[in-house]
């Protein structure tokens, strides 16, 4: 197997891994919302899976895994806004780490690539149910909700990131 092949074949089967442990801290722990969402761990994965992977691994893997947490626990009326939700955060945290590493400690890069992926997230479920329930109002009950999930995701996988992940050789 030729090299590029080999890297391509570990980078698939990373994204592969990291969808599934997406979708199990996606429903593992779901603390529901006013607008029938839930508050969930998964977004931490999601940015973990766009460090390692970059935006095009790392993207599939976040938005397939995330969705399909949805369609497992049942908010499958979320999975389609899910996919492309979580793919844009993943794109965001990718390229705005990459941006701001070349001035910032990796840590401090981390943190703030995963807030303003977590803003896109909350800013994208804020339009879809707004769509989806007909009421700017319905749709503002879920922003405290969704920035406490962001919140809690920077926190997660920058430590994730920083006190396991960066310790471990080079996979790819």
């Amino acid at each position: 197997m030729k090299n590029n092949e080999h890297i391509k074949l570990r980078k698939l089967t990373l994204a592969a891994l990291l969808a599934a442990f997406t979708c199990v801290a996606t429903f593992l722990i779901q603390i529901p919302t006013p607008t029938k969402g839930y508050v969930n761990l998964g977004d931490s994965l999601v940015n973990i899976s766009a460090w390692l992977l970059g935006p095009v691994y790392g993207t599939a893997s976040a938005g397939i895994g995330s969705a399909l947490a949805d369609f497992v626990t049942g908010y499958v009326v979320y999975a389609p806004a899910t996919l492309v939700i979580k793919s844009l955060l993943a794109v965001a945290s990718f390229f705005t780490f990459k941006a701001l590493s070349r001035k910032l400690s990796g840590a401090h890069a981390r943190i703030i690539a995963a807030a303003a992926a977590e803003l896109i997230m909350a800013a994208g479920y804020f339009a879809y149910e707004a769509v989806l329930y007909g009421s700017v109002t319905t749709a503002l009950l879920g922003i405290s909700a969704n920035l406490v999930q962001g919140g809690m995701s920077i926190a997660v996988s920058s430590a994730v990131y920083e006190l396991i992940l960066k310790r471990i050789p080079k996979l790819i």
